[in-house]
């Protein structure tokens, strides 16, 4: 019996003169080689030549094909149109295998029908702009929406916290002004009681000060 088939990856393995330049120790220390220059004149790419100022949709004329309708004229169209060219080479070409497919019509109708799918594709390619325009569109509506959303929650918590508050603030007696008095006065004799005994304090700031004022106000209460 053989051995059984080891796990194998989708894809292959990445070469191994590239992976020992990006190790740990190299990426850290800043030793990777730099990315390649992008490319000024010419290049091939997928059996076809490009150039770096080529437009991202290229006429049909560019790439030496033959133009099937005009230069003005309506997308949706165009495209019924190719949609029902294709279906009747199809039946053309079904009838061709048929009667003669030895003929050299039968490599004039797959000429014709390959034409007519890159005109399709073409047209269709044609609105890849818009497409980006309106998914970015989409994505910055949904950024606003939510935005909103979260502007408006915190509103709601901050109109809360307002009722909450002057909720207590009615709570408050009359005569606040009269114990405020007398805890300062309390804590005054306490500070000087400490001073005289020559015990040491940490100088109490403003803002402990107060907050110590509110705990006694509200254990008055």
């Amino acid at each position: 019996m053989g051995e059984p088939p080891g796990a194998s990856s989708t894809l292959p393995m990445p070469p191994m003169q590239y992976i020992t330049h990006y190790t740990d120790d190299r990426v850290r220390n800043d030793a990777v080689p730099k990315p390649p220059l992008p490319p000024q004149d010419s290049y091939n790419m997928f059996g076809s030549t490009f150039t770096s100022n080529d437009e991202i949709i290229r006429p049909l004329e560019a790439q030496g094909l033959t133009r099937l309708h005009p230069k003005r004229f309506q997308h949706k169209e165009e495209l019924k149109k190719l949609n029902h060219s294709i279906l009747i080479n199809f039946l053309e070409l079904l009838e061709v295998l048929i009667t003669c497919p030895g003929s050299s019509k039968r490599e004039e109708k797959v000429e014709d029908i390959n034409l007519l799918f890159i005109h399709m594709h073409h047209l269709i390619n044609e609105f890849r702009p818009h497409q980006a325009r309106e998914t970015l569109r989409v994505m910055m509506e949904v950024q606003k929406r939510q935005r909103l959303q979260t502007a408006e929650r915190f509103q709601k918590h901050l109109e809360k916290v307002t009722e909450i508050l002057q909720g207590c603030f009615s709570w408050l007696p009359d005569d606040v002004e009269h114990i405020d008095n007398e805890i300062v006065v309390k804590m005054e004799l306490d500070q000087t009681k400490a001073e005289e005994t020559n015990i040491p304090e940490r100088k109490v700031d403003s803002s402990i000060q107060k907050d110590r004022l509110m705990c006694n106000l509200v254990d008055s209460l």
